[in-house]
Parts: structure tokens; sequence; C-alpha cells
């Protein structure tokens, strides 16, 4: 007999595809988020490169693809890319469906072929197997999340990554609180649009002292229609989770983190300027550090990571000790972060946090030289070259440091000369 929640979830994005999207905006604007950014998969998964496939395809799947951000930002930046790929889209839905299919005729893409059903079904609906798995926003939502996960580890290549997202506990706050009072004054036996004009009533109405209207970190009611209202507070099954959690599920499935997205934002050191408190954490594992940031900051309401399905200490991230390594700026703008660079400090708001970085030495030099095509050996010659006082390990320190700050912050990102 099927779960009456998963008939409700279904039901769900039937009426109110999430996110709402309008196909027609695809010639306006690419829709670009993490995970499954083409450079980003290069640089946590792959070592700045992608896998040999033998002459096959580059083989993808968007599990749970919703309205198709994930799997139209990939598809498009491969076919940019004139990457040979294979994407393939799985979701439950059928009216989601219909708007990606739309997106994707929009702007011609010919990578993408879609298949309905849930990710649980994924190893005879989408038998794979995949170089790469997009997971984003899903898991929450699954009666069985670690079960979902580990259908998506079945269909993956052994050589393949994951980049996944689901929701934070900490960053969320009010949310689920407002969800049982719902369940109460909103009940799923009004039907849909008694229940969202209910909910915004509510909404209006909730006293300054509310921990939802006092979380200035949840937007989605207010920004994404009544399908975001539906999808925040009306939601059949949602849960959050912390990092710690997280990570233990991913773990059980075989996987390892291989990074966080923004990898500075799960460094304790972003929120806490003492070297008495921040001892015992020195040394600390990603995942018990990436804890301890998560805690500190208060803030995160969603985790996106890169995982491998490498054994662990398998190095599969680009190593910004590698000079063959090619920096290139990531969703940033170029005259912009050189002209900061120029300050002893980069001040950046981390989703609300205001942060601030110790700018190294020179930054600004190794800045204005990232351009996509010189490596990090060209780039600290360079240095070199316009300064003979420095040494060729100096230099290779200031391109280090530099990158440090940069990728830690999403900026830029690491790929190799001869990547496809």
């Amino acid at each position: 007999m099927a779960n009456p929640k998963d008939q409700l979830v279904s039901q769900q994005y039937e009426g109110y595809p999430y996110p709402a999207r309008n196909p027609a905006d695809e010639k306006k604007r690419l829709i670009e988020g993490s995970p499954s950014d083409l450079a980003e998969i290069r640089h946590y998964l792959f070592a700045g490169g992608l896998p040999d496939t033998g002459g096959e395809p580059f083989r993808a799947l968007i599990a749970g693809g919703g309205t198709g951000d994930a799997a139209i930002m990939l598809a498009q930046h491969c076919a940019a890319a004139g990457l040979n790929a294979e994407i393939t889209y799985l979701d439950l839905s059928s009216a989601s469906r219909r708007i990606t299919e739309e997106r994707a005729a929009v702007r011609g893409l010919t990578n993408l072929h879609f298949v309905t059903g849930s990710l649980l079904d994924a190893p005879s609906l989408t038998p794979g197997p995949f170089d790469y798995i997009d997971c984003c926003g899903v898991l929450h939502h699954l009666e069985d999340p670690a079960a979902g996960l580990q259908s998506l580890t079945s269909v993956l290549k052994p050589s393949g990554g994951m980049g996944l997202m689901v929701y934070g506990e900490y960053g969320r706050r009010g949310v689920y609180e407002t969800q049982e009072l719902l369940r109460a004054i909103a009940p799923a036996d009004l039907g849909d649009p008694v229940r969202i004009e209910r909910t915004k009533k509510l909404l209006a109405k909730l006293p300054k002292t509310n921990w939802l209207r006092r979380n200035p970190f949840v937007q989605d009611h207010q920004a994404g229609g009544d399908a975001g209202v539906y999808d925040l507070l009306l939601h059949a099954r949602d849960r959050a989770y912390t990092v710690g959690v997280f990570a233990a599920m991913v773990e059980a499935a075989e996987l390892q983190i291989t990074g966080f997205v923004q990898p500075a934002a799960y460094e304790p050191e972003t929120y806490l300027d003492d070297a008495e408190l921040l001892r015992p954490l020195v040394g600390a594992s990603l995942i018990r550090r990436a804890g301890a940031a998560e805690i500190l900051a208060g803030n995160m309401r969603k985790h996106v990571v890169y995982a491998t399905a490498r054994p662990s200490g398998t190095k599969v991230t680009a190593d910004i000790s590698d000079p063959a390594g090619v920096p290139a700026w990531h969703r940033a703008d170029k005259d912009t972060l050189v002209k900061a660079l120029r300050q002893p400090s980069l001040k950046v708001s981390l989703e609300g946090f205001d942060a601030s970085f110790r700018v190294p030495s020179r930054a600004a030099a190794v800045a204005s030289r990232i351009d996509a095509q010189k490596t990090i050996g060209t780039i600290a010659t360079e240095l070199q070259t316009a300064d003979a006082a420095l040494t060729e390990d100096a230099a290779a320190a200031i391109v280090r440091d530099t990158l440090e700050l940069l990728i830690g912050l999403n900026l830029v990102l690491l790929s190799k000369p001869q990547a496809n």
C-alpha cells in the first residue's frame, strides 16, 4: 500500500512545482548555483579534470530534478564546453518535468533526456553507471533518506562522485515549529488553496517574538510565491540535518565528503578569533571542524557537499600546491576582487554574517594574473620576475595563500590544462 505521505508529496509537486520557473526566462539568464556547476565538479571530484570515459559520454544523473535548475545548468555548461555528455533528469512530478523540458527546448539543449519516477527506483529506471549524480533538496523529503542515497550509490561508478544538498537544522529555526502549528490550523483535508491562504494569514500575524519571524535566513515563503509557501511550511515530509548527522549518512552510503561549499563558511576560524578557544579544533577532521563552524554560525539553512565513491584517502580535490593547476574566476567579477584584495582584509557576507579575512601579501598581484589560462606555476614565476627579491619558494607560497583564500570563498576554482 502506498504511503499516504508519499501521495501528498507527489500531489504537491504536481500542483505546485518548485521552485517556480518560467521557461521564457531562459532567453535572458542561466540560473547557476551549487552543486552541479561543471567547474565545481572538476575541482571537487576529479582533481581539476574529468574522468576518463574511454570515449563514451560523460554521464550524469540529476536525481529529483524538480523544475530543472541543476539539469539545465549542467547541460548548458557541458554544451558550452563542447563536452560529450549525456545527462539524465529523473523526477516523480510530471508537471516539474514539463517545465524542465520547456526550459531545455528554449536553450536548444540536446544532451538531456527525461525519466519520470522516484530516485528510489533509480537502479531500474536509470541503470547507469554514472560518472556524476546530483541530488539537491530531495533526500530530506524521503521517508528513508539513507535508502535514497544508497539507491543512488548503486548506480554510481566506483570512480564517480556526487553533489548533495540537504537542509541545515540551525538555520531553519522556526520552520518546523511553524509547520507543527499549521498541521493543526491548516490541515491537509482543507485543500491546498485554503491551506495556503491560511498560512499567509498566519505569517502576516506572527508576533515579533516568533522564531520564524525572527529568522532572517529563511526567505522561501516571501520570494517563492505559493509554491515557496507550500514547500517551506506545508510540506508533508521535511527534515533538516546537522553536519554530523548528514556526514554519518553519507559515510554509511560508502561515500567520502571531499568538500563543503563554501569551504570558508565551514571553518571555525571564520567566526571565532581566539587561539585558546580554537586550539582543540586545530588538526581536527573536516567533519568535526565543519560541525563546530555550523554551531558557531547558527545561520546555515542548507548544506552543500561533494562526495566521492573512491576509497578514503584518495586525492580527488584539485591541489593548490600543484604548479600545473589552472585557477579561474568562478561567478566572480575579477576587477572588483582585485581592487578589494589591495586592502588588508576582505569583507564578505556569509548568510548575514559579516566575515573578515586577512588578505595575504601581494594577493592583488596574484588575482590580477588569474585568467583561466595561466597555471599556478606560471603565476608564481611572473611574481618572481616582477620582484627579483622573491625566492621561488616565497613566490609559490604567496600564490598558495591567495588561492586558499579565494577558493575558500568559492570565488576561484582549479582545472587542468588538458581538461575536457
